[in-house]
């Protein structure tokens, strides 16, 4: 990632920092957490912020994920799936 991507926080100005990071989406019941996401996360205020296209990577594979559950019948439970 560049580092002249993201400096300061434009939420509330604090300093900013790469970090690997975990999500979890829940949708119609189905919980699943990506994990191993390179990100660049605020130290003050935890706003997450994703280089371009970054953001949209991790929407179609969370999508993925959710796809997978219901042809598997995994309808209850946390799905997890890591990156890198």
């Amino acid at each position: 990632m560049d580092d002249l991507f993201l400096k300061k926080c434009s939420d509330c100005g604090g300093s900013t920092s790469y970090k690997t990071i975990s999500q979890k989406f829940e949708r119609e019941g189905m919980r699943i957490s990506i994990s191993g996401i390179k990100a660049i996360v605020c130290e003050n205020c935890g706003e997450i912020y994703f280089p371009p296209g970054g953001a949209d990577k991790l929407t179609a594979a969370a999508n993925s994920m959710f796809e997978l559950a219901k042809v598997e019948n995994q309808h209850k439970g946390l799905i997890k799936a890591g990156i890198g």
